[in-house]
């Protein structure tokens, strides 16, 4: 077996892992040990794939991946550097390396999807997917396959944590894509990711308790929150992700979005994801972890869960079906640590299941068939191209009024405006002209200190042709240029 050595470590060309995550796992390693000190300098991606005898587009993807997930840093002319802290526990690091996505095949060549019809869109909704592109004949033929061979299951939802084949579905599912290890006694199937949400702070707090949440962050989450009698308490979100709660009577619940935050777009550094953890082993508090868009990464794997890299000890892990397949079945799930499992039980005992059982017992049978995935990568790649669509023209036409920072992931991204134009204002003239686009500002909840105060626009992509993007960044462009008169 032909191995070529690298600094003590060598690729295994007959190993199952593909190359590049082979190279990542290798250098997330030595950054757990400290033989790469922080600030390492990685070798160019040219001079490495011949040192390997790869091809320089793997070494790039390798690095492109580690970018993603908080260790490298790049910079243009100036190469990668070691950018994540050295202190993070080998084991934790390793089981980074354990998922691997499916590989269903891709279509050739997608069309980028139907004609523009001004009065059916209205750019630039964020987080809504194009049911356009839903894979309605597919669908239609799992439902009348079930509905003839076993339609019972189609009205019975098994207990009420769901379908049991749909949970076990689900423990694939996450396995593969999120590197989460569970069984289906662990998985309820919810009416999406805000009932999951309403189920946890029903089954975890109590009135007066507080609950961490990140500022900015997801409105209506700490609208619900305050209506329960609970008390906010607002993380600061830094180039890290959220920072940790602290002070006396810091609450031992917190709700976090660590593999793409909402709505700014980072990933939480490794480093910060262990110092959560480890905060929540030490007080005994719990993490939510909403992964509500995960699967839409456009560069490298989607990144490891943070209930992956805390084995579900002290983390629950939320995920919806909304985003990544349709907004209309209305499903999600949430998987639970096992300790957790017997008080949830109760829990819903008293709350009235939301989730509807007709759909999850065909949902299971397209996604053990890979139709799920089949259609999951086709908008996958669609959706990619509206986002380098509307990335390019942001850069080309919009420069004198702001920037985005691109995250490579997402269903929208911020442009964040450098002129004297408040976001505010801006979508409220905006909404005049028929489109859709929520101020950055609305999303934060507490005070901020003068000069650091959020001002920008939050624009979605995925439910929007490419013709359809550009008119609206046309009428966009107008509201711009008459509000700087």
């Amino acid at each position: 077996m032909k191995q070529t050595p690298w600094l003590g470590f060598a690729i295994d060309r007959g190993a199952d892992m593909p190359v590049f995550e082979q190279i990542c796992a290798a250098i997330r390693l030595r950054a757990a040990s400290g033989e790469l000190a922080l600030g390492s300098k990685l070798p160019p991606t040219r001079v490495f794939a011949t040192e390997l005898g790869v091809s320089r587009s793997t070494i790039v993807t390798a690095y492109e991946q580690l970018v993603a997930e908080g260790y490298l840093s790049s910079q243009q002319g100036s190469g990668y550097r070691l950018c994540a802290s050295g202190d993070v526990e080998l084991t934790q690091v390793q089981n980074l390396a354990a998922p691997a996505t499916p590989s269903p095949p891709v279509p050739a060549s997608p069309r980028l999807g139907v004609q523009p019809n001004s009065s059916a869109v209205r750019p630039f909704r964020a987080g809504t997917p194009d049911m356009r592109l839903f894979p309605y004949r597919q669908w239609a033929k799992t439902v009348a396959r079930i509905c003839r061979s076993d339609p019972q299951s189609m009205f019975l939802g098994g207990s009420g944590f769901g379908s049991f084949a749909l949970r076990q579905s689900i423990c694939d599912h996450v396995a593969e894509w999120r590197g989460i290890s569970a069984r289906p006694e662990q998985v309820i199937v919810t009416a999406g990711a805000t009932d999951a949400l309403e189920i946890c702070l029903h089954a975890l707090a109590e009135a007066g308790d507080g609950v961490a949440l990140e500022d900015p962050g997801y409105r209506p989450l700490q609208a619900f929150i305050t209506a329960q009698g609970l008390v906010p308490d607002y993380l600061r979100v830094d180039d890290s992700g959220a920072v940790l709660p602290s002070g006396p009577g810091a609450p031992r619940l917190a709700i976090l979005t660590p593999s793409h935050q909402f709505p700014l777009g980072g990933a939480m550094s490794p480093a910060r994801r262990m110092e959560f953890i480890q905060w929540a082993s030490e007080t005994e508090a719990w993490i939510i972890e909403d992964d509500y868009d995960s699967e839409f990464r456009y560069a490298g794997r989607p990144i490891p869960a943070m209930a992956g890299f805390d084995q579900l000890h002290r983390t629950l892990y939320v995920g919806s079906f909304s985003k990544i397949f349709s907004n209309a079945l209305r499903l999600g799930y949430l998987i639970l640590p096992e300790p957790l499992v017997g008080r949830f039980s109760n829990s819903i005992q008293r709350f009235a299941p939301k989730a509807s059982s007709m759909p999850q017992q065909p949902l299971a049978d397209f996604i053990d068939k890979g139709e799920f995935y089949r259609h999951l990568r086709r908008v996958r790649r669609i959706y990619a191209e509206r986002r380098r669509f509307l990335l390019d023209h942001l850069a080309q036409d919009f420069s004198a009024y702001g920037y985005c920072v691109d995250h490579q992931a997402g269903m929208q991204v911020v442009f964040h405006l450098t002129c004297d134009l408040q976001d505010r204002e801006i979508c409220a003239r905006a909404r005049d002209l028929g489109l859709s686009i929520e101020a950055l500002s609305e999303f934060v909840q507490a005070p901020k200190p003068e000069g650091t105060a959020y001002n920008g626009l939050l624009l979605g992509f995925c439910g929007y042709s490419a013709p359809e993007l550009e008119e609206g960044l046309g009428l966009l462009l107008q509201v711009l240029q008459r509000l700087s008169r």
